[in-house]
C-alpha cells in the first residue's frame, strides 16, 4: 500500500541527527506494516500531481497555523478537499489534524486555554491511551459529518474520524520522549509556560501508547482502501 506524506513543517535542525525530520519519524511509526512512502514537501510547494497518485495520505504536524496566510496552505486546502470527495483516505496529525477539519468546514483557532505539551491522557472509545502532545492550536468546530473518535479533559476534538475519509489525531504518536525533551530545549524558551514544561518534564520516560495509534492508522487506510475497491 502506497502512502503519500504531506511534510507540512520540519524538525528543529539540532534534532535532525538523532531523529531525523517528520516523515522519518511516521515511517519507525508505521514500520513493519507493509506501507510503502513517498514524501512531499508542500510547505515548500512541493505537491503531488494528483490525489490518485497515493493510495492514502499522511498529512503532518507543523510550527505553522492552519489559518496562517502561507502560500501553500490554500493549495492543500484544495487538495484535501479533492481527496475527500475522491475518497482516497488521509491521516492527519496535529497540524494535519486541524488543517483537514478547517478545509471541510471546521474552526481552527489558537485555544484559550493555552498549551499542552509531553504526556497527555486520551479517552478513546473505553481506552485511556497515553500520547506526547506539543501544541497551543485546536480544533474548536467539528465540520459537518466529523465524529468525535478521542477527546481528554483538554481537547476535546482530540481525534476525529471522517467515515471512509479520513481519521486525525491531535497528539503526535511519533513522537517519543527524547524529541519532546529536544523541542522544550529548542522551540519552549518564553514560548510555552514554565509550569508547563516542569510538569511535562514529570512524565518523561513513562509509558506512551503511539503503537495503537499506528494500530488504528493502519487499520482506517486499509479498511477505507477496501471499501472504496468494493465501491468500485
Amino acid at each position: 500500500m502506497q502512502i503519500g506524506i504531506l511534510q507540512c513543517g520540519q524538525a528543529p535542525d539540532a534534532l535532525k541527527d538523532a531523529a531525523g525530520d517528520y516523515p522519518d519519524m511516521f515511517m519507525r511509526l508505521l514500520a513493519g506494516r507493509g506501507l510503502d512512502f513517498t514524501n512531499y514537501h508542500v510547505e515548500n510547494m512541493e505537491f503531488p500531481d494528483s490525489v490518485q497518485a497515493a493510495d492514502g495520505w499522511l498529512i503532518t504536524g507543523s510550527r505553522h497555523g492552519a489559518y496562517e496566510p502561507h502560500p501553500w496552505i490554500a493549495p492543500l486546502e484544495s487538495f484535501i478537499r479533492q481527496a475527500f470527495d475522491a475518497a482516497v483516505p488521509m491521516v492527519g496529525i496535529c497540524f494535519g489534524h486541524q488543517i483537514i477539519a478547517q478545509a471541510l468546514g471546521g474552526k481552527v483557532e489558537k485555544f484559550s486555554g493555552g498549551w499542552s505539551v509531553g504526556a497527555q491522557d486520551y479517552r478513546f472509545g473505553g481506552e485511556t491511551l497515553t500520547l506526547n502532545a506539543w501544541h497551543q492550536d485546536q480544533v474548536t468546530q467539528r465540520p459537518q459529518g466529523a465524529e468525535q473518535a478521542g477527546y481528554s479533559e483538554f481537547c476535546d476534538n482530540a481525534a476525529l474520524i471522517y467515515p471512509g475519509r479520513a481519521f486525525t489525531v491531535q497528539p503526535h504518536p511519533e513522537f517519543d520522549d527524547s524529541f519532546v525533551r529536544g523541542l522544550m530545549e529548542t522551540r519552549a524558551k518564553g514560548v510555552v509556560p514554565d509550569d508547563l514544561l516542569d510538569a511535562a518534564r514529570q512524565r518523561l520516560g513513562g509509558a506512551r501508547d503511539s503503537a495503537r495509534i499506528a494500530d488504528r492508522i493502519e487499520a482506517f487506510f486499509r479498511a477505507a482502501t477496501a471499501d472504496e475497491m468494493g465501491a468500485a
